[in-house]
Formats: C-alpha cells, sequence, structure tokens
C-alpha cells in the first residue's frame, strides 16, 4: 500500500512512520508547514512547525530511507482552525483546535492531497485503534494506552478517513515504550519533549493571543444576581468553568472561589458565581458526526467523554436529526458550548458531536 506518513518533528510520527515502512508500505514522508511564522522557534514542549521540527522531520526521514517533503497548508490551517478558534471564542464559545486540525487539515487537506497523488492511506502518530468490525468501514477505538489515547480528537475524521487512515501506535502500552523503540531504532528525536496546550499559541498566554487578534472589548462581571463586581477587557476571552484569571479586587461574601458560569458576547459580560452552579445534569449537541452504521447507541452501557483526556461518564443518548441529546448517569460541572462530546461504547468511538447546551441542577 502506497502510505503518506505525516512527520511533525515529533518522536510518535517518526516511530509511526518506521513501523509501516517494516510492515511493507511503500512510505513518503511530508511535514505540514502549518505556522505563516516560519522563523519561530520552539520553547520546550510548547510550540509547532518551528524550523527545529521540520529539521527533526526531515532527519527521521532520511533514517529511515524514505522520501521527504514540506507541504505549506498554512493558508488551510489558518482559514479552517485558527480562524475558527478566533470566531467560536469571539461567539462565547470554547473551542478545541486539534479537534478542527484533524477534521481540516490532517485528515481532510493532506488526505485529499495523498489521494491526488494515488496514495491509499496516511500514517500518523496519533494514539488510536482501528479494528475491522462488521461493516467495510472499520471501527475507532481506545489506544492500548488510556493515558494517551487519542481517539477522542480523532472521532470528528467520519467514516469515509477511517478507511484511508492507519495509526500504527494504537497497542502500544505507554509512550515509554515508543521513546525507547525510537532510541534502538537510532532516532534522534527519541527524548524530544511533547508538545502541549495550542500549538500556534508557543508562549501558552491564549488570553493575549485573543486580544491582539480581536481587540480589547472592556465589559462588566456579574454575580449571578446580576450585579456588576468587575470589569474585563473582553468576554470571548473567558469560558464556562474558568477560575483563574477573572480579574476581580472584592472576593465573595461567602470568601469562596468564583467560576464563570456564563459568557455572552452579545451583551459582552461575563456571569461569575459558586462552583456548585457550574452541575449540569443532561447535555445537548450539534453537528454530529456518527461512526457507528451498526450501532446508533440508544441502548446498552453507553459513556461519553467531554474532554481530551477526561474520565468515561456513563450516559444515555438519543438522536434527532442532527441534535444529540444526553441524559448523565452522574453530573458534570464546566460544560462549554463549543466543546467536543464523544459517544462511546466500551472502547469503541460511535459518534462526536460539538456541545450546543446543557441542563443545570437547580
Amino acid at each position: 500500500m502506497k502510505v503518506l506518513a505525516a512527520l511533525s518533528g515529533g518522536v510518535d510520527s517518526a516511530v509511526a512512520a518506521a513501523r509501516a515502512v517494516d510492515a511493507g508500505h511503500d512510505v513518503v514522508g511530508v511535514h505540514m508547514a502549518l505556522s505563516k511564522s516560519r522563523a519561530q522557534h520552539r520553547t520546550g514542549s510548547r510550540g509547532c512547525c518551528s524550523i527545529e521540527d521540520a529539521s527533526d522531520a526531515q532527519r527521521a526521514a532520511a533514517h529511515l530511507g524514505i522520501p521527504y517533503y514540506v507541504w505549506d497548508l498554512s493558508d488551510e490551517f489558518e482559514d479552517f482552525v485558527v480562524a475558527d478558534f478566533l470566531a467560536e471564542y469571539e461567539a462565547g464559545r470554547t473551542p478545541n483546535p486539534c479537534v478542527r486540525c484533524n477534521e481540516h487539515i490532517k485528515f481532510a487537506a493532506l488526505a485529499d492531497r495523498g489521494s491526488a497523488l494515488g496514495f491509499d492511506a496516511v500514517a500518523t502518530g496519533h494514539y488510536a485503534q482501528l479494528i475491522p468490525g462488521l461493516t467495510p468501514t472499520p471501527e475507532l477505538h481506545r489506544a492500548v494506552d488510556r493515558f494517551k489515547d487519542q481517539s477522542y480528537v480523532l472521532a470528528v475524521m467520519g467514516q469515509e478517513r477511517l478507511t484511508h487512515s492507519l495509526f500504527p501506535l494504537g497497542d502500544v502500552a505507554s509512550k515509554d515504550e515508543v521513546r525507547a523503540e525510537a532510541e534502538a531504532r537510532g532516532l534522534r528525536v527519541s527524548a524530544k519533549p511533547d508538545s502541549y496546550d495550542i500549538c500556534f499559541v508557543a508562549d501558552g498566554d491564549t488570553s493575549g493571543f485573543l486580544r491582539r487578534r480581536l481587540g480589547s472589548r472592556p465589559g462588566a462581571i456579574l454575580d449571578a444576581s446580576g450585579k456588576e463586581i468587575g470589569e474585563h477587557r473582553g468576554a470571548y476571552a473567558y469560558t464556562v468553568g474558568q477560575r483563574r484569571g477573572l480579574g476581580l479586587t472584592v472576593p465573595a461574601a461567602d470568601g469562596r472561589p468564583r467560576y464563570v458560569l456564563e459568557v455572552n458576547t452579545a451583551a459582552n459580560t461575563v456571569t461569575v458565581g459558586p462552583k456548585e452552579a457550574l452541575s449540569v445534569s443532561a447535555i445537548t449537541g450539534r453537528d454530529i458526526v456518527w461512526l457507528a452504521p451498526d450501532d446508533d447507541g440508544e441502548s446498552g452501557d453507553i459513556t461519553i467523554q467531554v474532554r481530551a483526556h477526561g474520565r468515561d461518564i456513563p450516559a444515555t443518548i438519543s438522536r434527532e436529526g442532527d441534535t444529540l441529546s444526553v441524559e448523565l448517569g452522574e453530573q458534570l460541572r464546566g460544560i462549554a458550548p463549543g466543546q467536543s462530546l464523544v459517544v462511546y461504547r466500551g472502547t469503541r468511538v460511535l459518534g462526536q458531536a460539538t456541545i450546543s447546551g446543557a441542563r443545570r441542577v437547580e
């Protein structure tokens, strides 16, 4: 099989490409240039698409003896990931840019270009498993290493993309095993730190990034009764469940911490209150992507996950058109519109939706 290996410059993608070569595939390595600022440098484990990453990817390809190319996808990344990130925050929602990147870049733009060039599949260093099932489309399952599992951010890719994807690391027991394999193979990235946070916000200051791109928009911070208790520089920079960085100088009457309960960008207000007011018992989702044509998820043991490294929550679900309704088996806190909600049966991913609302516990 002719395989396009996405080489980020990290250890995971390098080992994934090596395993694809070992499996007998005709492998070509591609580094995706996503940043508009190619001169940027990596800071520890922050940032991506830097000079160092491109160089590390090239060295890995040379070591594996496979062709290597750099594809400039910075326009697509800006249009589909960064612009979406800004628009979602501006609308008072909390996006997950990794989900959008997988949907529009790694398994759309990259795969489409690869398909046009005659490639059969894209191999990445994601931690997830594709397992043959009862339908022609393979089933997406959690990785063996639950701690590193990335099925949550892959659920949005859709059935068609699954048939043209390879995840060679899905069966490894731990990241230590990947690093040891990389060292044994002589790959110089074996000890390279993992990247984390939002890749295009290299300094980790998301609020600062939003202010630079969206401008300062002062407004009121309100308590749960509607009383003004402070001022913000832009409601877009807050997310439901946030505790730190509220900028409040007057403590609550009971002395307890306050959390963001609601972001209203139309009125440019942020409402805060006690932690208990964040509890929800039901969630509504939109823009459903369903991966399991043989399983509607409306009976049996179902769980959901609402954060990239969140735990399984028992739930019952129902679908009507493009709306997903979820009744939670236990209360959750800090559910923000715009987050991704993924439905599982055991380790299998059934589907995904974008959170549009939640029912609070009275």
